[in-house]
């Protein structure tokens, strides 16, 4: 029985000894920063059933293709970092909220912790649970607003964030690299003699003189960020500007030529999810490239890819620890232009608007609305060594982007917009001035540039 007990002491006194060794190795390694950072990868079909209502029309089938929602799960530096990206035209002010909170509680952190972004495809759901609310108020049919499946998807993305949480990995390096996209992106607004906007290319045009005319102030570059765990890619990010049309209004859900793109290097990169983020394309489409033509968006996702691919075969790739990872924002307040009130709220109930009224104008007035309760909009950056990753509210107008790299030419800058799509189009000072259809349907001021550019400024030299 003595040499039985024994045994029993020796095994757990050197059992003890081997937890404390190795607990004092992972201790030591976890200085040293090994593993540096912890990543999650989290992949969902955001197609909603036959039959609902996408932003313009009655969703009659879907695409070879689904809807995704993409995103990553940063640990290690502070609270947890969620970034998603979601194949739908917009999710607006309250939508945002339950978002955010809900992705928040389950990957264990905070919601001004969380950036959720869409790609901004025509053919595809909207989110606003204000407007719903509003809607549900007024006794007024709810059409693209019914929330149903944005909350069926708010919780399967929630499960995927928690079980993704078990199968995280190590990070040791992030690669940062760029590359032009040759032939997609031209500026929208077409000037005339007096300074004014006398056309627009659109997302599709087949108007001789319109697409002679020069690209115009774009951000050809596509941007891809990646996520290593020493010699292989874990995930990476890509960030373009465009409005993402090729043709739309067909009722069939689909991700447009920037989820081909991501398909075709998915494809070629099967072990590293790809996550692509829309950069501030409010005033950018591919009209002076696309006619509509059905072939053509086979062709913008290539030249799209083609940029991808280059911009990751040109990366720089370096070391990455937990003090190198930063999450800043910034809670600012855009001047709204109030004078649109009152006209939303008259209309909003006549049966005869035309179809896209209520999904271009609801999320104004609930994103003015809550300005009036004290609700802010949020900016946020990400901080990875030498790289920042800018994530802004509705659709910036590319100036701000090309506003944010020349702040800081010292370091890898990139954007992505349509982050709470309720203060819509955001165009700059001179831009107010100048008139066209984002000036006109803006519910922002002039104002806006200032808070903004402060904001941008601000999270840069942080």
């Amino acid at each position: 029985m003595k040499n039985v007990l024994r045994i029993i002491f020796l095994y757990f006194f050197f059992a003890g000894l081997s937890f404390s060794f190795f607990s004092d190795i992972t201790t030591v390694a976890a200085q040293n920063g090994q593993p540096p950072v912890l990543l999650s990868t989290f992949d969902v079909d955001a197609t909603p059933p036959v039959g609902s209502q996408l932003t313009y029309d009655t969703m009659i089938n879907s695409g070879d293709l689904s809807l995704r929602a993409r995103g990553i799960i940063l640990q290690g530096a502070g609270k947890p970092i969620v970034l998603c990206a979601i194949d739908w035209i917009g999710i607006a002010n309250g939508g945002q909220d339950a978002f955010k909170e809900a992705l928040a509680e389950a990957a264990g952190t905070t919601p001004d912790r969380v950036a959720v972004h869409t790609i901004h495809q025509h053919d595809a759901p909207i989110c606003d649970f204000t407007a719903e609310e509003i809607l549900k108020k007024e006794g007024i049919s709810l059409g693209c607003f019914e929330g149903s499946f944005a909350r069926e998807l708010i919780q399967n993305l929630s499960k995927a964030i928690q079980k993704s949480l078990d199968d995280s990995r190590p990070v040791s390096h992030i690669s940062y690299g760029e590359a032009p996209v040759y032939k997609v992106a031209s500026n929208r607004r077409i000037l005339n003699d007096e300074g004014k906007v006398g056309s627009s290319r659109g997302s599709s045009c087949k108007d001789s003189f319109l697409i002679a005319q020069p690209e115009g102030i774009i951000d050809s570059m596509v941007s891809v960020i990646g996520f290593w765990e020493e010699e292989t890619p874990v995930a990476l990010l890509s960030f373009y500007a465009t409005h993402p049309q090729s043709y739309y209004l067909t009722q069939v859900a689909n991700p447009d030529f920037p989820g081909i793109a991501r398909f075709y290097r998915q494809l070629e990169m099967p072990g590293a999810l790809h996550v692509h983020f829309n950069g501030a394309g409010g005033n950018i489409a591919a009209g002076k490239y696309n006619d509509g033509s059905k072939e053509n968006r086979g062709i913008l996702a290539e030249r799209l890819a083609d940029g991808m691919k280059r911009a990751w075969e040109d990366s720089k790739k370096m070391k990455i620890t937990p003090k190198q990872v930063q999450w800043n924002t910034q809670a600012v307040d855009l001047p709204p232009a109030l004078n649109i009130l009152e006209e939303i709220e008259a209309k909003m109930g006549d049966e005869d608007l035309p179809f896209n009224y209520l999904p271009n104008n609801m999320g104004k007035l609930a994103w003015i609305k809550r300005y009036q309760a004290g609700k802010k909009i949020e900016l946020n950056c990400l901080s990875l060594g030498k790289t920042r990753l800018l994530f802004m509210p509705g659709e910036l107008f590319v100036e701000y982007q090309l506003a944010a790299k020349a702040m800081r030419p010292d370091l890898f800058v990139t954007m992505a917009g349509y982050g709470d799509y309720g203060p819509f189009y955001i165009g700059t000072k001179a831009a107010y001035k100048q008139g066209g259809y984002e000036i006109e349907t803006s519910p922002v001021t002039t104002g806006a540039e200032e808070v903004l550019l402060l904001g941008i400024k601000k999270l840069l030299n942080h």
